[in-house]
């Protein structure tokens, strides 16, 4: 089933799409929403819980990044479907030649944006928000299997460390609020909802210029 779901999704595929897919994997490519994501924060909870939160959100990415990267993958050590030491790579569709690190069990793309999903809902209520954010970090694990680089069950267990990661990192910036008297006041709208225009708006013209930028690439 896993490699059956893979190969599915690696095998349809054309040059529209691969380009598509490669600039919406690319680890800078999305800056520019985790800036929007930034502003929207602090202009929600106010400088002093804003920057915490930032805070906690960069160490739950790093947490989730460290423990696939770096704890999980040595002790699992299994060769990624496009790693050319599997036999399955002489049929997956790889493009620009992109292979990846050999190992790939969990995925670290997985963990990164579940973990960026999970820390969100956790503070902020919005149903926009959750639909926005939830379509990003499902864009992002598609890419991986379009790319040839994860199996469905590495992209499901990074985004469960992912998750776990999130929720532990926001609980300590909860007791660390609740511990911490110069986090309870100067807060613009400690309600829990984000400005919704300044992180969906970004996003979605981002996601037409890539768009644009993959129709020209193709040609």
């Amino acid at each position: 089933m896993d490699e059956a779901i893979l190969l599915w999704v690696n095998s349809h595929h054309f040059e529209y799409m691969d380009e598509y897919m490669w600039m919406l994997t690319y680890r800078f490519t999305w800056i520019p929403m985790y800036l929007a994501i930034a502003y929207a924060v602090v202009r929600s909870l106010g400088w002093r819980r804003g920057l915490l939160y930032i805070v906690a959100v960069g160490l739950t990415i790093l947490l989730a990044d460290q423990m696939c990267s770096h704890v999980i993958r040595p002790w699992a050590e299994r060769l990624r479907p496009s790693n050319l030491d599997n036999p399955l790579s002489a049929v997956i569709h790889v493009v620009h030649d992109y292979r990846g690190a050999p190992y790939g069990m969990p995925s670290c793309h997985a963990a990164n944006t579940m973990a960026l999903l999970v820390i969100l809902l956790w503070q902020f209520r919005g149903r926009v928000l959750a639909v926005t954010m939830t379509v990003w970090m499902l864009s992002q694990v598609y890419s991986r299997m379009y790319l040839g680089v994860h199996y469905p069950t590495d992209l499901l267990v990074g985004a469960v460390v992912g998750g776990a990661s999130a929720t532990l990192l926001f609980f300590v910036y909860k007791w660390v609020l609740a511990h911490n008297a110069a986090f309870s006041a100067g807060t613009a709208n400690a309600g829990g909802r984000l400005p919704m225009r300044a992180v969906c708006v970004p996003a979605t013209v981002f996601v037409g210029i890539l768009a644009v930028i993959a129709v020209l690439a193709a040609f």
